[in-house]
């Protein structure tokens, strides 16, 4: 506290960290990304294609860094494999989705295995399906999951409702973390893989997302606020466990953006780390509501 004439006048916090980042292009960019979600949100039938097309752009993003890495993988079939995991989870749910991923899998194995033709050796053949196994599982496997909340419903709740939470809780996670952070972060949380990344900043994600998390469910959703006391908490754990999986895969590649597809923030991966597997956890904790 410090005084001026009889006024008391607390002291701001002094930030512990530096943004990071040019906060006024990323929220720029943020918000005409928001603008473009929204609109796809509300457009009739324009969800999926939405979701099907930022999972294209991704991993043709994460296949070019590899690529530039000397990763050997098939574009078009991951591509391909993209499209089949989603486009099959419109009609057939988690099913098709599984059915999907299990045909790509086998298709990134055999095009692989003759990248080279039929005579020559398939070199690296263990290292590169393991990695196209992982960007299939971690780009469209867990992308269909924040398609398929399109196609929820529970009484007279459409599908937009589980949408709405699901974002506003990711976002609050990530501005959560991010103010705290910048205010408080002193404790590394894992300091080999992302020196940054603060137990101060997670505490400040799980906090606001459980707070719209219980708000959302309450209110949009007409649900029981303990849903929201586990989707909060769940949702901040994957994007922060998202988060750091991907500054890994930078790290292991000497990287420091995935591209610079949007200014302020780096590439679409950079943005859509934490929310693909958020978006499972978020499919499997709302369809809780079903039963209760």
């Amino acid at each position: 506290m410090r005084t001026k004439g009889r006024f008391l006048i607390a002291a701001r916090p002094k930030p512990k960290n530096g943004p990071g980042r040019d906060l006024k292009q990323a929220i720029g960019v943020g918000v005409i990304l928001g603008a473009i979600a929204i609109a796809g949100l509300f457009t009739p039938f324009a969800w999926y294609p939405l979701v099907a097309l930022a999972l294209s752009l991704a991993v043709y993003e994460v296949w070019r860094r590899l690529y530039e890495g000397g990763y050997v993988l098939n574009l078009p079939v991951l591509f391909l494999g993209a499209q089949v995991i989603v486009w099959l989870s419109w009609p057939f749910g988690p099913t098709g989705a599984l059915a999907g991923f299990v045909i790509s899998i086998l298709l990134l194995m055999v095009t692989r295995l003759f990248h080279y033709g039929r005579s020559s050796p398939p070199h690296n053949y263990l290292r590169d399906t393991a990695v196209g196994v992982f960007v299939l599982t971690w780009i469209p496997l867990f992308g269909s999951f924040a398609a398929m909340l399109s196609r929820m419903q529970r009484d007279h709740i459409d599908g937009w409702a589980f949408i709405v939470t699901f974002m506003l809780c990711v976002v609050g996670s990530d501005v959560g973390g991010y103010i705290a952070g910048v205010l408080f972060g002193t404790h590394p949380m894992a300091p080999a893989v992302s020196p940054k990344k603060s137990w101060e900043g997670f505490v400040g994600s799980v906090i606001l997302s459980t707070a719209i998390g219980v708000a959302c469910v309450t209110l949009l959703l007409s649900g029981p606020f303990w849903v929201g006391l586990l989707l909060g908490p769940g949702l901040a754990c994957c994007a922060t466990l998202g988060d750091l999986v991907e500054s890994q895969f930078k790290r292991d590649l000497g990287i420091k953006d995935m591209s610079g597809m949007l200014p302020g923030h780096g590439g679409l991966m950079d943005r859509l780390d934490g929310m693909l597997p958020s978006a499972m956890i978020t499919w499997v904790v709302l369809n809780m509501l079903s039963g209760v």
